[in-house]
């Protein structure tokens, strides 16, 4: 699954870490590699935290509970371990993680897409 997830992070990371101006270069892949990381050990909390995501269509809105915890989880995780302010960490988070989730999710509900299983 964590492979999946890097996958998905580099796919939707172009904009949000790549293009970026607040994230140096050198650091893209460093961050990249932390957002995979940091999503895939905080859905690691159980089943409630999936079952949440799975509620509903709002697994990319910042309202739901499990992005809010993930995005504020991988903002302090940027801001400590490369050293960005919190407004480019929280940028990078909350652009990033919504998407990642919203295609995780969408994959997982699609019973024609074989490229994701939750397990």
């Amino acid at each position: 699954m964590l492979e999946q997830l890097s996958d998905l992070v580099k796919q939707f990371g172009n904009e949000a870490v790549v293009n970026n101006k607040a994230v140096p270069n050198e650091l893209n892949e460093g961050v990249m590699d932390e957002a995979s990381t940091s999503i895939f050990s905080g859905l690691q909390g159980g089943a409630e935290k999936i079952g949440e995501l799975f509620q509903g269509n709002n697994a990319e809105s910042s309202t739901n509970p499990v992005v809010q915890q993930l995005t504020e989880q991988l903002s302090g995780n940027l801001g400590e371990k490369f050293g960005l302010s919190s407004s480019d960490a929280s940028g990078v988070a909350g652009s990033l993680i919504p998407k990642v989730l919203g295609s995780l999710i969408g994959k997982a509900k699609n019973p024609n897409d074989k490229s994701f299983e939750i397990s």
